[in-house]
């Protein structure tokens, strides 16, 4: 493929000409620099959730505390999610990737700043801490919106889901890294400022990166017809259609509900687990798990997607799955000594669940184009934000004290433990209602794919065909 449509290698003339399309070598850099921050963002956002009664130890503060140090993602979110698809579709590129790349540097910095001598220790600390977790709040919404708008600009129709999935997937990455990496660094609560310095690496190494590497918004010549056409929608007249585009609503609300479950699951796994007596290293493997098989899951069904294009089949197979395993980990997780079954139940969980994020993205560009990639994939995001933040208080206010935790090994300032019981099943009865809602109700066209194949075609030397656009083409 470099070889017929990159020009550095000398692709036949002619072949330009006819076509009018072109993709460019320096799209991997770009993806692999949308990557580190997708990925540096994810590990400060989760990076005390797997150490949650450690950091409430040293932080002298909360488990409730500790929560919003999530929670505040979600919280910022919001608000700055509809201005970052403002953002994304109308400056470009470019200036979101740099722009999200110092605000997750300095947020990381400011993190650090909070385990300093000269910054008291108590509430002080946490006040600083949590300023921290705002900057890099507010980054994310520009950080998740990225991929599906490098993949339109940037990569050609049978590249885009893949590209499109290692970029989104390097978010569960950064959350997989964080629940492996920060029980093994915070083995006592002395070493939270040692994990919270590790974090700040990739932040300060994305910056430079963005800050010195990004130099285009989009390419010279698009990749594909569609990308000819991208963001061409007016953002509020795109608002107004996604409003009216059934389809689109009912994916933004179920599959919010996912993003709102999963970024629950990943925050609470630890509280969950600890009070059945499993340690923070059994919480951290198995919310690894989850997301390794996620990933997993995602990559092969990339590669799928990318030769089939059967989005919808395929996300709706996987959304019935999720649901099962929803249930099963809300019995599962009631139970003591059951590693083995918690780890299958968990990994099963992340290849149905976390799998199906990419592809449910490129879904959204599917069913709404021509609107902006930002805007559509950023109104699924908030919807995900919202819900979330309603899951998290929801299933915090259903854990009920227990006075009799004799196998807990929460290790907090408080004095009693708290039962999960009643919000896991809560969880998974969400899960599961959303599922059955999607799979009945969603039903969609694929128009940014028709807009690619409704142009004249002709074979590429290697037996794939490139799509030729309906005017004349151009050199």
């Amino acid at each position: 493929m470099e070889g017929i449509l990159d020009p550095d290698v000398g692709n036949p003339a002619e072949l330009r000409r006819l076509t009018g399309y072109k993709t460019y070598r320096r799209r991997w850099y770009l993806l692999g620099v949308i990557c580190l921050l997708n990925c540096s963002n994810a590990m400060l956002w989760l990076s005390f959730a797997p150490v949650a009664d450690e950091t409430a130890n040293y932080f002298q503060s909360s488990l409730v505390q500790v929560n919003w140090l999530s929670l505040v993602y979600l919280v910022i979110s919001v608000p700055f999610g509809l201005v970052t698809t403002w953002i994304l579709d109308t400056t470009g590129l470019k200036f979101s990737v740099i722009f999200s790349s110092w605000l997750n540097m300095i947020g990381s910095i400011i993190r650090f700043l909070s385990t300093v001598r000269f910054v008291d220790q108590g509430s002080q600390s946490y006040v600083c801490l949590l300023i921290g977790q705002c900057f890099c709040a507010a980054a994310q919404p520009l950080v998740l919106f990225s991929p599906t708008k490098l993949a339109a600009l940037w990569f050609p129709e049978h590249q885009r889901a893949t590209a499109n999935m290692i970029s989104s997937m390097s978010n569960p990455l950064g959350i997989l890294i964080a629940n492996l990496l920060s029980p093994f660094l915070v083995y006592e609560k002395e070493k939270i400022p040692l994990m919270i310095a590790v974090y700040a690496i990739p932040a300060v190494v994305a910056c430079i990166l963005a800050t010195g590497g990004v130099c285009e918004k989009a390419p010279p010549i698009p990749p594909s017809a569609s990308a000819i056409n991208s963001t061409s929608e007016p953002f509020i007249s795109g608002l107004k259609k996604l409003m009216k585009n059934k389809a689109y609503i009912i994916l933004m609300v179920c599959f919010g509900a996912g993003i709102g479950i999963f970024t629950s699951f990943s925050a609470l796994l630890e509280q969950i687990l600890c009070v059945a007596g499993y340690s923070n290293f059994i919480a951290g493997l198995c919310g690894a798990l989850f997301i390794l098989f996620g990933i997993i899951g995602a990559l092969l069904l990339g590669l799928y997607i990318d030769r089939t294009k059967k989005f919808e089949e395929v996300t709706k197979i996987c959304f019935s799955l999720t649901a099962l395993a929803s249930i099963g980990f809300a019995l599962a997780s009631q139970l003591r000594k059951q590693i083995i079954l918690l780890a299958v139940i968990c990994s099963v969980f992340g290849f149905c669940g976390f799998s199906i994020y990419p592809i449910c993205m490129e879904l959204s560009v599917e069913c709404s184009y021509p609107v902006g990639e930002g805007t559509s994939t950023g109104l699924i995001f908030i919807s995900g934000q919202i819900q979330g933040i309603i899951y998290i208080l929801l299933f915090q206010s259903l854990a009920t004290p227990l006075a009799d935790a004799k196998f807990s090994t929460c290790n907090t300032n408080e004095v009693l433990s708290l039962d999960w019981k009643v919000s896991t099943l809560v969880m998974a009865g969400i899960c599961s209602f959303g599922a059955c809602c999607f799979v009945h109700f969603f039903h969609t066209d694929y128009k940014r794919l028709h807009a690619d194949t409704s142009n004249t075609s002709i074979n590429r030397t290697d037996g794939e065909e490139a799509t030729l656009p309906e005017s004349s083409a151009r050199d």
